[in-house]
C-alpha cells in the first residue's frame, strides 16, 4: 500500500513495554510508507497507545480523545485510533466506543501487529473494532522504529502470574510468555551490527523469564549469554520482581561485564501486613535480606524502587513501617504513588478504603524523607569523575545533553554533538536529589 507524503502521530502512556509497542506500531507504519509528526494536526493516523496502571492515564486519555474531535470534522479520512492497555477491560473499550463515535480504530495489547490489515479495512469499513482476550503465545517479530541509535529496548517476556491485588497488569497483558533465547541472542547481536550500544531487556518481571520454555534456562542464564557479545556496552532490565531474584541471579550480575550495577526492585510497601493484603510474595524481612546480599556483593550499586500509599488497610503503624524501611535501605530514588482503585483488581473491592485526605499527607510525607535520602545519596558523586552514555538533549534545556551511569544517575552535561551516542567521562560540579549536573573531562 504506497503512502507518498502520509503522516502519523502517536501518543504513548504508561510504561517502558507500552512505549516498545510504539515502537513497533511506528515501525509497521514507516514499512507502509507513513512518516513520523510531532503534529497531530497534520497528521492521517493519529494513535494514542493507552495505559491502565494509574488513574490518571485513563483520565488524560479521554479528555485527549476529546480534543482530537475537531481535526476529525476537517479531515473525514483521519484514521484516530485507541490501543493498548485500557481497550483489554469492556468497561474503557465501551467507553470509547459509545461516547467517541469519530474514534474508527480500537485494537488491544494481543493484535498490535495487525495495524497494517486494520488500516487496509477501513478503505472499505467505517469502523475497525478488534480486540482479543489473549494471544497465541508467541511474541511476533515486528518492524521497529526506535528513537535512538545507540541504545534499545528488547523484549523477552510478556504478561504477568503474579496478580498482585492492586494490578490489573495480568488481564490486560495475559500470563507470562517468554521469547526463546536464539531470538533475543540474535536481535542484540542485529542491533550491535547497527551501532547499539545499550539494550534494555523488557519484562512485567523479567526474573521470571524461561520457567514456561521447554529449555532449562533462566534470567541469569540469558544475562550470562548477553554478557558475551562483542562491541555491546550495557545491559539493563526492567522491570523485577523481589520475589524471584535469585541469589544465582545476584552473582551473575556481581560477575559480568556489562550488566549495570542498578537495581530496580519495587517494594511498594515497608509493612508485612499490607505486603500480604498486596499479594506481593515476600516480606519486610525478605525484602531487606534481599537488598543486603545485593549491597554485600555489588558494595556500588544503586537501588531504586517504588512506593504505593493509602493501600486498603494501611494503619499509621503500617505507614510507619514504609518510612522506617525507606530510612533502613536509603534508595538512591523511588517512584511514589497514591493507590486509586483500578477495575476488575481485588484490592478495589477490599474494605477500609483510606482517605483520599490521609493518602496525600502520607505521600508527601514519604517523598520529603526520600527526597532529603536521594540528595544525601547524590552528594557522594560531588567532584567524581563518572562514566556517562550521552544520549542526546536534555528535557529541560537544549542547549545542554543528559545522559546516564551505569548506575542510573541522570547527569546533564553542556551541549557537544560529538559526545552523542558515547560513553565518556564526567566531572560532577553539582548534585541535586534526582540529577547530577558535570563536564566532559
Amino acid at each position: 500500500m504506497a503512502n507518498d507524503n502520509k503522516y502519523y502521530y502517536i501518543l504513548t502512556y504508561g510504561c517502558q513495554m507500552n512505549e516498545h509497542d510504539s515502537e513497533k506500531l511506528a515501525g509497521m507504519l514507516e514499512k507502509m510508507n507513513y512518516r513520523s509528526t510531532d503534529k497531530p494536526e497534520k497528521a492521517d493516523i493519529i494513535l494514542l497507545n493507552t495505559c491502565m496502571i494509574r488513574e490518571n492515564a485513563e483520565l488524560s486519555l479521554y479528555g485527549k480523545v476529546g480534543s482530537f474531535k475537531h481535526l476529525k470534522e476537517k479531515k473525514s479520512d483521519l484514521v484516530l485510533g485507541v490501543c493498548g492497555c485500557m481497550m483489554q477491560t469492556d468497561k474503557a473499550r465501551s467507553e470509547i466506543i459509545k461516547k467517541y463515535p469519530y474514534v474508527n480504530l480500537v485494537f488491544g495489547t494481543h493484535n498490535i501487529e495487525q495495524l497494517p490489515a486494520f488500516i487496509d479495512r477501513l478503505e472499505e469499513e467505517k469502523r475497525v473494532i478488534e480486540v482479543l482476550d489473549s494471544d497465541k503465545g508467541c511474541i511476533p517479530e515486528l518492524p521497529v522504529k526506535r528513537e535512538d541509535d545507540h541504545k534499545a529496548w528488547v523484549s523477552i517476556i510478556k504478561g504477568c502470574n503474579n496478580f498482585c491485588t492492586y494490578c490489573i497488569v495480568p488481564y490486560v497483558r495475559g500470563r507470562e510468555r517468554s521469547r526463546q533465547a536464539e531470538d533475543i541472542i540474535n536481535e542484540v547481536c542485529e542491533l550491535v551490527k547497527q551501532g547499539v550500544i545499550e539494550i534494555t531487556l523488557l519484562g512485567q518481571n523479567v526474573n521470571s523469564y524461561g520457567k514456561d520454555l521447554s529449555e532449562d534456562i533462566d534470567f541469569a542464564d540469558l544475562l550470562k549469554m548477553l554478557d558475551n557479545i562483542d562491541e555491546l556496552k550495557r545491559i539493563r532490565y526492567m522491570t523485577s520482581h523481589p520475589r524471584d531474584f535469585t541469589d544465582k541471579l545476584v552473582e551473575v550480575i556481581a560477575n559480568t561485564n556489562k550488566v549495570c550495577e542498578h537495581f530496580h526492585l519495587p517494594v511498594q510497601s515497608g509493612s508485612t501486613k499490607i505486603l500480604n493484603k498486596m499479594n506481593r510474595g515476600y516480606t519486610r524481612k525478605e525484602y531487606l535480606n534481599l537488598i543486603d546480599k545485593i549491597k554485600e556483593n555489588i558494595p556500588e550499586a544503586s537501588i531504586t524502587t517504588d512506593f504505593i500509599v493509602g493501600f486498603p488497610g494501611e494503619t499509621e503503624e503500617d505507614f510507619a513501617d514504609t518510612i522506617s524501611l525507606a530510612k533502613r535501605i536509603r534508595f538512591d530514588m523511588a517512584f511514589t504513588f497514591i493507590y486509586s482503585i483500578r477495575p476488575d483488581t481485588k484490592a478495589g473491592k477490599m474494605k477500609e478504603q483510606v482517605p483520599d485526605d490521609i493518602k496525600n499527607a502520607r505521600l508527601q510525607e514519604l517523598m520529603a524523607v526520600q527526597n532529603k535520602i536521594s540528595m544525601e545519596q547524590n552528594s557522594k558523586f560531588s567532584n567524581q569523575t563518572v562514566k556517562v552514555l550521552i544520549d542526546g538533549e536534555s528535557k529541560n534545556n537544549p542547549e545542554t545533553y543528559s545522559g546516564r551511569t551505569r548506575t542510573n544517575k541522570l547527569v546533564i552535561v553542556p551541549r557537544n554533538d560529538d559526545i552523542l551516542g558515547k560513553i565518556v567521562n564526567v566531572k560532577i560540579n553539582e548534585v541535586q536529589s534526582w540529577t547530577l549536573y558535570g563536564e566532559v573531562i
